[in-house]
């Protein structure tokens, strides 16, 4: 008799939060209830109300409308930092995990003075280089992310490379490049997937504490973070001002950190 699969209250609520992220990203790029420049003096530091459901900010823009948009780009920047440092580290960590020797000496050393670094201040760096801009918090937080990428991956290919079937496929004639990407990497896509998850956390947060810092999302762009440090100068004369970006960053983190989760009680097993 076949056993019901059954799931735990936490991936439920998980998939139900991060559903429910997805679907207002997807509404906030097709369409916002207002303009998220347009200003309206009789309306600075509403409260929430029917017509403006999370009340407005102190310039009268429409508190709703650029939380939808901010989630938005915090969520292209947050996917484009992982896509970029997954895909830069996966290539790193599996040649040196594969080939070993001097290719992993020479990488994995640099690796872990990039990794020595927090990820948020060396993207603070390469901002202060090259500037501010959506496309350069990309690409500071993207670098920054490849060493834990890198050594996840790198640890997932010592462990495979010298098992049985690995051995025979070297002995059935099976090239490097192959054996990495055919047949070793499909195995440390668990551990992989929970990672990206987690480090998809770590990159909302970061975009959200650098454009906090304003050196991340410029005006007149909407960001989550850029919201909440508009609003710490009305935290109790208007709370709603800084409660609904601060809540969507939470539920952002929540619901993948729920499913992620689950994701390392399944490798655990």
């Amino acid at each position: 008799m076949k056993r019901k699969k059954t799931y735990s209250p936490n991936v439920i609520i998980g998939f139900v939060i991060t559903g429910a992220m997805l679907l207002l990203i997807l509404i906030g790029f097709i369409h916002t209830p207002y303009d998220i420049t347009k200003m309206d003096s009789s309306a600075k530091l509403a409260a929430p109300s029917l017509r403006h459901l999370m009340g407005c900010d102190n310039f009268g823009r429409d508190i709703f409308s650029r939380v939808l948009k901010g989630m938005g780009n915090t969520f292209v920047i947050a996917s484009a930092t992982v896509a970029i440092g997954t895909f830069c580290g996966v290539i790193v960590g599996a040649f040196t995990g594969y080939f070993g020797g001097l290719l992993d000496e020479v990488l994995m050393r640099v690796n872990d003075v990039v990794f020595a670094f927090p990820s948020i201040l060396l993207a603070l760096v390469f901002v202060s280089i090259f500037g501010t801009g959506k496309y350069n918090v990309i690409g500071a937080l993207g670098i920054a992310f490849i060493p834990s990428f890198a050594r996840i991956v790198r640890g997932e290919f010592i462990k495979y490379r010298d098992m049985d079937y690995v051995k025979s496929a070297r002995l059935a004639g099976v090239g490097p490049l192959r054996m990495i990407f055919v047949h070793i990497l499909p195995n440390t896509m668990p551990v992989l997937m929970s990672s990206v998850m987690i480090g998809f956390n770590n990159a909302v947060l970061a975009e959200a504490g650098m454009s906090y810092l304003g050196i991340g999302v410029q005006p007149p762009s909407a960001s989550l973070g850029s919201m909440l440090s508009e609003s710490q100068t009305y935290l109790f004369s208007a709370p709603w001002y800084a409660l609904f970006p601060g809540l969507m960053i939470i539920l952002m983190v929540l619901g993948l950190s729920l499913l992620a989760d689950r994701g390392e009680k399944y490798i655990r097993k």
